[in-house]
């Protein structure tokens, strides 16, 4: 099965979420989320990205993470991640019961597209503290792709994690996370970077977006939103209408797409000094907002 394959039948399998102008949409991806080790990237940035979600939840934002937000190569089990970062799941726990949350699956967490797994690990967990079982995201689903379609337009965004172009890490991805757990885990600790990686592999990157712009071409240029690479790419009306959300473990900022009234934006949350010379999270506006309805199929 080679990409256009794997990419065709994401999209036909899609979960479809109707919306509309009124409703507003954060799109976050590759957080990596660990078990706050020194191999765990997501670590540095927690605070950024837990005051960031506690933004758009008291925003009224639906939340859809486009895969690999936990690091499940590294890490052997959910439950050392979710003691590290208890305060996420807290949060993510509450979108969930409301009803705005919505998890693609990607190569880091792709155990996740069993959904037994998904029920067995993730529906519960143990509080020492209590010493009880207590509920944690009670029928979560977990979906390959999701398809935005709005009410009035009919205008679709499709979104995917992206390495359904990416032969290795889809069909290879067992073997690219025994050799993560087996060789690159332990030196990364040192600073050494996984070559497997499309995001630390730049001709691997280039190979992955071309074909995921060259689907989207074959498919009336539908606007397609993934992640994997973790570089964040917004076009210009007119351009291929690819867009990538970028990714939570940048070295000292995270990158997101908004969509708010119809409009899609880039955003970076970032820490900055006040003039007081306090440190603070901050939003900055890198993109747009661009309307969606400017981005039309031919």
């Amino acid at each position: 099965m080679n990409s256009k394959q794997r990419l065709d039948r994401a999209y036909r399998e899609a979960k479809v979420v109707n919306f509309s102008d009124s409703d507003k949409f954060v799109f976050f991806s590759d957080c990596h989320r660990g078990d706050k080790s020194f191999a765990d990237d997501f670590a540095r940035n927690d605070n950024i990205y837990f005051h960031a979600l506690k933004h758009y939840y008291k925003e009224g934002f639906t939340y859809c993470e486009l895969g690999d937000g936990d690091e499940l190569w590294e890490n052997r089990s959910f439950e050392s991640i979710l003691m590290a970062h208890k305060n996420v799941y807290a949060l993510l726990q509450k979108f969930h019961f409301e009803d705005r949350l919505h998890l693609m699956w990607g190569n880091h967490d792709m155990v996740y597209r069993d959904p037994a797994f998904v029920q067995k690990q993730l529906s519960t967990y143990f509080d020492p503290k209590d010493g009880r079982e207590e509920v944690l995201f009670k029928n979560l689903e977990y979906h390959e792709a999701v398809i935005l379609k709005h009410c009035d337009t009919g205008q679709e965004l499709f979104l995917c994690h992206g390495h359904q172009a990416d032969w290795m890490n889809y069909h290879g991805w067992r073997f690219n996370r025994f050799l993560v757990r087996a060789l690159w885990h332990p030196l990364q600790i040192f600073g050494i970077s996984d070559p497997t990686s499309p995001a630390k592999n730049y001709k691997e990157l280039i190979k992955v977006e071309r074909r995921v712009k060259k689907w989207i071409t074959d498919n009336n240029n539908i606007i397609t939103i993934i992640g994997h690479t973790h570089r964040p790419r917004f076009p210009e009306p007119g351009e291929i209408a690819f867009f990538n959300d970028g990714s939570c473990v940048h070295p000292r900022s995270i990158t997101g797409l908004e969509i708010e009234n119809g409009a899609i934006s880039l955003v970076k949350w970032q820490i900055s000094t006040s003039d007081d010379g306090y440190l603070q999270v901050v939003r900055v506006l890198l993109e747009g907002p661009r309307p969606l309805i400017e981005y039309k199929t031919t």
